[in-house]
């Protein structure tokens, strides 16, 4: 294979792991704040149970997770959910063999599937715990303030603190979205051809093993993207002074 075409193969798999990056973001993010509302709740069943779904996903070791939502749901009830999305999808629908990302995503998206609900399960965790020290860090003056001006409690939280707290939880977010996308190589312990997948294959059936490395360069150029976008970020952010 030609230097082009092992570059345009692990492109392919990083098309993958930046649609686990994009789903998890998006659905994880939103799905945290939710949690860091349950986990300050008042009421303390509510908050406790929060508490506790937040300790154990993260104390498990995502890898883990993967293997639990992949695996488990077959047998508990005997029927190996996602293998049969891929069974399914295989006879039902045309499929070209072409090693493009599409093929990739229909021969895959059971696994992929699984991926994602663990990941976003995982990062809303995370996220959850940014969130709830943001909104804790707001000092109870500036609520008091608000309410002395005839604000409810969501005008309050809406015009005073969520700009604030927005900017006090960026740079943790910063981090957690950075760790995400190189988190992503994770998902290849369930055989989700991801770049780092890619890479393997390329070592077991070309006998090739620069390419393993050569994905470092892929990480790379994303994560430098990404932290000049969250550095221009703040910087607008910049204006509220703690």
């Amino acid at each position: 294979m030609t230097f082009a075409e092992i570059t345009l193969f692990l492109a392919n798999g990083f098309a993958l792991s930046l649609i686990i990056f994009a789903v998890t973001l998006i659905c994880g993010a939103p799905l945290g704040l939710p949690i860091a509302f349950c986990s300050m709740s008042r009421f303390a069943p509510l908050k406790y149970i929060a508490k506790t779904f937040v300790w154990i996903i993260r104390g498990i070791p995502l890898m883990l997770q993967i293997f639990i939502i992949y695996y488990v749901p077959g047998l508990l009830f005997g029927r190996p959910i996602f293998s049969e999305i891929d069974r399914y999808i295989l006879k039902y629908y045309e499929i070209p063999n072409d090693g493009s990302i599409l093929q990739l995503l229909m021969t895959n998206m059971g696994g992929l599937i699984a991926v994602l609900i663990a990941f976003t399960i995982n990062y809303a965790c995370y996220f959850s715990e940014i969130y709830r020290g943001g909104i804790e860090s707001i000092s109870k003056g500036q609520y008091e303030a608000g309410y002395v001006l005839g604000m409810s409690k969501s005008q309050v939280f809406r015009k005073i603190v969520l700009k604030q707290v927005i900017k006090r939880i960026v740079p943790p977010m910063s981090n957690e979205i950075i760790t995400l996308i190189k988190d992503t190589a994770l998902a290849n312990c369930i055989m989700i051809p991801e770049i780092i997948k890619q890479a393997k294959e390329l070592a077991a059936t070309k006998a090739l093993i620069w390419p393993l490395f050569y994905t470092g360069v892929f990480y790379l150029l994303f994560v430098g993207l990404l932290t000049i976008l969250l550095g221009q970020l703040e910087k607008k952010l910049s204006y509220f002074k703690d």
